[in-house]
């Protein structure tokens, strides 16, 4: 199992997101343009030593990330969606895609995913932050397949 964020503009969110799949023992996929420096501090504030235990593969865009999926699954998380993640039957070697922070992916993006997914929320906001939607997300889609670490 993959993360990949698509565009991501906030360095401590992918930080975040770096550390986070460290513990669990997925990689992540960054597909650029980022919306701030690899170099910046943030990113290794938040990510902590933790960077140094978690595989990042940085994309120049969505078309050269697609390319090196191979047959694997492209979830997409989206409020756009009416199907549950928790309703939804999670492979060991899916990607979860998760959009940036301001404006999701576009509908070519979205279209180009095997499938799309929502977190439960309640109707009077509009999204979760990036890391805790990765969490959530990553979580169940462990569970599910019993990859969670031991």
């Amino acid at each position: 199992m993959r993360i990949a964020l698509f565009e991501p503009e906030i360095a401590g969110n992918v930080g975040a997101v770096l550390r986070l799949a460290a513990c669990l023992g997925v990689a992540v996929d960054l597909i650029e343009p980022l919306g701030f420096r690899w170099d910046d501090r943030r990113v290794r504030r938040t990510a902590m030593d933790y960077i140094d235990h978690v595989a990042v593969a940085r994309h120049p865009d969505f078309t050269a990330f697609k390319d090196g999926t191979g047959s694997q699954r492209l979830v997409l998380f989206t409020t756009k969606s009416r199907q549950s993640a928790y309703d939804f039957s999670f492979m060991a070697d899916d990607v979860l895609l998760f959009g940036k922070e301001s404006a999701g992916v576009p509908l070519v993006v979205a279209d180009a995913c095997d499938a799309r997914v929502r977190l439960p929320m309640r109707p009077q906001v509009r999204s979760m932050n990036l890391a805790t939607s990765t969490a959530l997300a990553l979580g169940e889609a462990l569970r599910q397949t019993a990859s969670l670490p031991a």
